[in-house]
């Protein structure tokens, strides 16, 4: 703390007193030195305590996991997805295409089931026109290898 030292007539003026150096939270034992006279005298050390990590109860951790949620829904499970997303053309083609018409219907699926059930017809016509372009002897760009095979393919088939 600092002490008060009074100067001749005005205000008390502080001066600063120094602390004492504080010591580490924890300190390791060490070995005891040796003397000159070879006598092992062992060094006074201070063991200080950490405190324990307390395990949450499973109230707790259910609490945790309650503060991880979305909170209350906007919008009802039964609300129709063509009144939610009146604006967003494309989205409401998706919703056809997978025969959804409400909230929850949609939430049944994940993301990357939704882009599989998208792309296959794609990626299924994409093929058919390989074939066709193969057996015309045509191909696309970067594709004649594959066209080569399938010909060959098909016409031993054949």
């Amino acid at each position: 703390m600092a002490k008060q030292k009074s100067t001749g007539g005005g205000k008390p003026v502080r001066k600063a007193v120094k602390k004492s150096a504080q010591k580490s939270p924890a300190r390791k034992t060490s070995p005891a030195k040796k003397t000159s006279s070879g006598n092992s005298t062992p060094r006074a050390t201070k063991v200080v305590k950490r405190p324990v990590a307390k395990k949450r109860s499973a109230a707790a951790q259910k609490s945790a996991a309650r503060r991880k949620t979305l909170g209350r829904p906007r919008v009802p499970g039964d609300a129709r997805l063509d009144l939610v997303f009146q604006k967003d053309y494309q989205a409401r083609e998706v919703f056809e295409f997978l025969g959804v018409s409400t909230v929850r219907e949609l939430e049944r699926f994940g993301p990357d089931e939704i882009i599989r059930r998208l792309t296959s017809p794609m990626v299924q016509t994409v093929g058919r026109i390989r074939k066709a372009l193969a057996v015309a002897n045509r191909s696309l760009a970067d594709d004649t290898e594959f066209a080569l095979e399938f010909r060959d393919q098909y016409m031993s088939d054949r």
